[in-house]
């Protein structure tokens, strides 16, 4: 009798943890909203969730960031989690300097600022001061610098702001003499700076929106002028084109204002580049390179020769030179031709070109004499990820460098002697000592080599039990590189592994490998994310129940596609700002410039079976146990626009089985990711750490 009580009180124990896990989530109307490609209907029940400004829309939000908030309250270390993420970031950090008419600029973050303040020096030694505080654009942090843009005559500074994560932008000018605010403002500009030629600048921009302007679709870009003094509306029309509405067109003038460049994007994977000779009199724009499959930017100027970065006839990159007169790319000189390594970036500076290869992931810089011949390699101090600063007539360059340990450090470089020494270097409140990376190459579904990068506490036992952040992104040509995160330390402090993978549809291996991961080959970007956890479990580094992955944008895609095709093989995922909704992103925003890596629902029959069969929000099935789920999105997301996630949201409580929760979190007055406050942004990771910790059934401590 004794042991039947307490079997029955152990089961009523159950239950009741059970009741207190279940959680009941806001009820979402149903339509009955239906589209029909190429003879197959389509149900798109959660239709009304597109409509950002509605009272339904807004209620629904309000609703589920209740049962969100209130689960990430009753996670028990959430608070010590936020004060070790907090203490961890709490350290200043320096950006590289850069000079601007004799002077020294930087940009410092005392610990915890929610934005980097621009400082401006006389000499390297010299007192700072403040130049511009964008911390004092808004209370509450929400507004960001986005970029400063300094006259070539000195006489101005143009700054560039966008208001809560938002991707339209608005243009200020600071008097440089004086330092006071001009009266000139710009507005409705996007995917823009300021590019200067004499007392005004050029900037690209839409007509001002009519509504739903963080969702409506954006069309016909235009480059306008703007002269200091006058008003907005009086700015000179400088391109446009009509034919091609969806496409983006920017221009760059140089620094000796003796030409124009006019780069138009968005029709393919690469772009169309054009320059004008100013000093000729009603000079008109003369192609350069007009095959749009491929990439063609200035790289720099040094009279009337142009130094270009192409990847046309080299898919992994190569650096050309033309002139003024004869601008065509079929008539240039090879500079550096394609090699081996993908080469990534490439600068001039005091009359030599520094190249950095990216060589599997990581970075390998050299410095040649303007026509090419290597002068010297430049060592660096680990594995890790290098970026050069300096100007092409100075001798003056700072190189920053930094790892998964390694925080980014700043060293001012001696190019002719091939030395450097460090010039700023951070103090985080943990030993990079403890911690170890290491690089995997493993083999995908049809046995291609794929790289990864872990990264772990010295010491780790390959027991099977450890816990791993999977961490992907697989398209648009973008290189997962090595860098430093303190929101990572807590994770990896509590015997954690952070693992970053190198997927196809990056630029890691060059164009082929972008290639290799669009349109109908995304699949393969797939099964590379899902092959790499399956190989961490085949040695013994974790197993399924101890696997949290984690992807924003483009990378929310991967992880919803890949907990749908196989909810068995995590435990927790966290899709961010995702592309979700496969056949109708293109009719928000700029989702149309997706198409060259996704293509559309609309473009063919065969395109439109393709996305169904792996987006994310048409491929979720009833009764299935999903991971542990918390979808993560913002309000004022005008990239990738939040219907996608509350969409998905939706359909995913619907479709799960109960067993594991299925949360949105929405944050309010944020956007994409770019320029978050540093209090958002440490809320946030607190959720999405103590989220993956408390259902990875970790028992942390923090130091």
């Amino acid at each position: 009798m004794k042991h039947l009580s307490l079997f029955l009180m152990t089961m009523l124990m159950l239950a009741s943890c059970a009741q207190q896990k279940k959680i009941t989530y806001p009820e979402t109307m149903k339509e009955d909203v239906t589209d029909e490609y190429f003879g197959t209907v389509v149900s798109d029940p959660y239709r009304w969730l597109e409509n950002d400004t509605s009272v339904a829309t807004a209620a629904w939000v309000e609703a589920q960031n209740k049962v969100t908030y209130d689960y990430l309250k009753r996670i028990p270390f959430r608070q010590e989690l936020l004060n070790r993420l907090t203490e961890l970031t709490d350290y200043e950090k320096y950006g590289t300097p850069f000079k601007e008419q004799g002077k020294y600029y930087f940009y410092k973050n005392d610990g915890l600022q929610n934005q980097s303040v621009l400082y401006v020096q006389d000499a390297l030694d010299g007192e700072p001061r403040v130049f511009l505080d964008p911390n004092k654009l808004s209370d509450d942090g929400t507004v960001a610098l986005s970029g400063v843009y300094f006259s070539n005559n000195g006489k101005y500074a143009a700054y560039v702001i966008s208001r809560s994560g938002s991707d339209w932008r608005e243009i200020y000018v600071i008097d440089m003499k004086t330092g006071k605010q001009l009266d000139d403002h710009i507005k409705w500009a996007k995917f823009s700076g300021a590019s200067w030629q004499g007392d005004g600048f050029y900037y690209s921009a839409y007509d001002t929106p009519e509504g739903q302007e963080y969702s409506s679709v954006n069309e016909y870009h235009k480059v306008y002028y703007h002269t200091i003094g006058t008003p907005q509306s009086e700015d000179k029309l400088i391109y446009e084109n009509k034919a091609y509405p969806k496409r983006f067109y920017s221009v760059y003038c140089p620094q000796e204002e003796n030409m124009l460049f006019l780069t138009e994007s968005g029709a393919n994977r690469g772009n169309r580049l054009f320059v004008k000779d100013l000093a000729k009199k009603n000079a008109s724009f003369e192609l350069i390179d007009g095959n749009d499959e491929f990439r063609t930017s200035p790289l720099n100027t040094i009279g009337n020769v142009i130094y270009l970065f192409t990847n046309t006839d080299a898919p992994k990159n190569k650096v050309v030179k033309v002139t003024l007169n004869k601008p065509q790319l079929a008539t240039a000189d090879v500079v550096l031709p394609e090699a081996d390594a993908v080469l990534s970036s490439a600068s001039v500076i005091d009359g030599k070109l520094i190249a950095v290869y990216n060589q599997d992931a990581s970075s390998h810089p050299y410095v040649y004499d303007l026509n090419g011949k290597l002068i010297h390699e430049v060592a660096l101090p680990t594995i890790g990820s290098a970026y050069f600063s300096g100007d092409k007539d100075d001798s003056e360059c700072f190189m920053s460098f930094s790892s998964f340990t390694y925080p980014a450090t700043i060293f001012k470089y001696d190019i002719k002697a091939n030395t450097y020494a460090i010039f700023r270097a951070p103090e985080v409140k943990f030993v990079p000592a403890d911690y170890t990376t290491e690089q995997i190459f493993f083999a995908s579904k049809d046995g291609t080599k794929i790289p990864m990068f872990l990264t772990y506490k010295k010491g780790l036992v390959k027991d099977g039990n450890n816990p791993v952040f999977l961490y992907g992104y697989g398209g648009f040509n973008v290189s997962l590189t090595l860098g430093f995160s303190t929101t990572r330390i807590p994770f990896l402090e509590n015997g954690g592994i952070y693992v970053q993978v190198n997927l196809r549809g990056g630029s890691e291996y060059g164009e082929a490998w972008h290639v290799a991961g669009t349109k109908l080959n995304k699949q393969n970007v797939f099964d590379d994310f899902i092959a790499a956890a399956e190989y961490l479990i085949a040695d013994k580094y974790t197993n399924n129940k101890k696997i949290a992955i984690v992807g924003g944008s483009n990378g929310g895609l991967l992880v919803g596609a890949c907990m749908n095709q196989r909810p068995d093989l995590f435990a927790v995922a966290i899709p961010q700002v995702g592309v979700m909704d496969m056949l109708r992103y293109h009719k928000f925003t700029i989702g149309w410039n997706w198409a060259p890596d996704y293509g559309t629902s609309e473009e063919s029959e065969e395109m439109f079976k393709y996305l169904y069969a792996y987006s994310p929000l048409h491929n979720l099935k009833q009764g299935t146990t999903y991971p542990a789920t918390m979808v993560t999105t913002a309000d004022h997301d005008d990239r990738v626009v939040p219907a996608h996630s509350f969409k998905y949201a939706a359909q995913l409580q619907v479709a799960n089985d109960g067993t594991n929760p299925t949360l949105i979190r929405i944050d309010t007055k944020s956007g994409h990711g770019a320029g978050k406050p540093m209090s958002k942004v440490l809320e946030e990771q607190a959720d999405i750490y103590g989220f993956i910790m408390y259902n990875l059934e970790m028992n942390p401590k923090f130091q």
